[in-house]
């Protein structure tokens, strides 16, 4: 396993000690406590004041404010003024050039990545987004409006820049490579949104992805219906073409344009969509108490509200409350964050996954 220091090992700062990497301010600051402490013992040995009195003629002559001596000096404290003024001036010499030399070995850029991967290691339940083009811009910018954590996975230094620019966690590296995958916390992420504008890096992405997580949940854009075709026998959950995205918004639109709205509608409010797939497994399903939404009364105890139930390839819109549930069924519910947390508690070990539709 690589140690939190491993970025360090490499390039100009490789010969440097470990000590010094992870303090190099340390040396520095002994440096002047030591003049300053020998300064003090200086002036107390020699001009017998107290402690205050001392510390602050140190620190008045270090400093080259003089206020003026706390009283007149004998010879030998000029001569503790000299040494100390001696040791002051070595002091911010050494300060100086080890910051110049830090700065030119690159340590303060590397010290900035090795911070930015503890973020990454500690990065839970986020989105990794695969590209910050301008579907990217726009996926980011809508999980941003929902306070949803999102790493973006992008290689072009002005995409970056862009990104960071937004508030954004950007991880610069390739996105096909698994090994990047895996420090943008494949292992722990939400989903991962392949928006890359090329189809065969996409299809990289999913390939790598799906190798390393099969039950990650991937979504992935494609400007062909082969490539399509292609990314869902990769393995990709969900698809999304532009151009047929765009098509099907403008004619539901012009046909159903106060549905869309709806949907628009919940964009940045507390209100959400989420699928609640029902375990297949007998036993943790017969933990139900009961089974029709009557008797469970899901919507009273929970305030969600039951939108649709799939049950294979069929789909029973606005449920009435006779309906009973079964093992594999899919609920899409309607609720606010506190809702839906209430609704999965009420399923209990019934519930196998949650995802969300819309927002």
């Amino acid at each position: 396993m690589k140690s939190w220091w491993y970025p360090f090992r490499r390039g100009p700062l490789a010969s440097l000690p470990l000590q010094v990497l992870a303090k190099p301010w340390l040396g520095p600051i002994l440096a002047l406590a030591v003049v300053i402490l020998v300064g003090a013992l200086g002036y107390r040995l020699t001009e017998g004041w107290d402690w205050g009195d001392c510390l602050w003629m140190v620190l008045i002559t270090i400093s080259t404010i003089g206020y003026g001596e706390v009283e007149p000096l004998s010879q030998a404290g000029r001569l503790v003024t000299v040494l100390i003024i001696a040791g002051g001036v070595v002091v911010v010499q050494l300060t100086i050039q080890r910051a110049l030399r830090l700065t030119e070995s690159g340590y303060f850029r590397q010290l900035r990545e090795l911070r930015f991967r503890r973020v990454l290691r500690r990065m839970r339940d986020h989105v990794i987004v695969c590209g910050y083009g301008r579907i990217g811009q726009e996926i980011a910018s809508k999980l941003q409006l929902e306070q949803v954590p999102v790493l973006v996975v992008e290689i072009d230094p002005a995409n970056k820049q862009a990104a960071e620019e937004q508030g954004l966690n950007v991880l610069q590296a390739d996105a096909t490579l698994d090994e990047t995958l895996l420090e943008a916390g494949l292992d722990h992420c939400r989903s991962l949104v392949a928006a890359l504008p090329s189809n065969a890096a996409n299809l990289y992405v999913v390939l790598s992805a799906k190798s390393m997580r099969p039950h990650c949940r991937l979504i992935s854009r494609a400007d062909s219906e082969e490539a399509a075709v292609k990314l869902k026998l990769a393995g990709a959950s969900v698809v999304v073409s532009p151009y047929v995205a765009a098509g099907r918004t403008m004619a539901a639109t012009a046909l159903r344009p106060l549905a869309v709205d709806f949907m628009d509608l919940l964009a940045g409010s507390d209100y959400e969509i989420e699928e609640f797939q029902l375990s297949q497994d007998p036993l943790k399903f017969n933990k139900l108490s009961q089974r029709s939404l009557a008797k469970l009364q899901l919507g009273r105890r929970s305030g969600a509200m039951v939108l649709a139930i799939r049950d294979g390839s069929s789909l029973m819109a606005n449920p009435n409350s006779e309906v009973e549930l079964a093992p594999g069924q899919l609920l899409v519910v309607l609720g606010s964050k506190a809702q839906l947390i209430r609704l999965r508690e009420l399923l209990g070990e019934a519930l196998d996954t949650i995802e969300r539709m819309a927002s």
